[in-house]
């Protein structure tokens, strides 16, 4: 007769950072400069700017702390650890004492 079709659902898998801690999804690195130069695949400008995917909770209630989801923010990589979740790799976890900046519109 007809048998059903079992699909297996997996779980979401999500990453919730933990003390004064944010997760940072990195700007694809520049393969083209300013002036419109394409580079070689080889060669790239490295990107140190990102948009915060998720925030401590610790961050969240802290009012000293100006950050918060989908911020745009400047972040020293030496900081960064990677979050190896995706495929491309763009998620790192990031102390707030290395995010040197956010950017705002005014």
């Amino acid at each position: 007769m007809g048998q059903k079709d079992k699909t297996e659902v997996k779980p979401l898998e999500t990453v919730e950072p933990i003390g004064k801690r944010v997760l940072i999804r990195k700007d694809e690195d520049k393969k083209e400069t300013k002036g419109g130069i394409r580079l070689p695949d080889n060669i790239e400008i490295p990107t140190i700017t990102g948009r915060i995917v998720a925030i401590s909770t610790e961050v969240q209630n802290s009012p000293d702390i100006p950050l918060s989801q989908y911020d745009k923010v400047l972040f020293n990589p030496k900081g960064a650890i990677p979050v190896d979740f995706e495929g491309d790799n763009r998620l790192f976890v990031v102390e707030i004492e290395h995010v040197v900046a956010v950017f705002r519109k005014s």
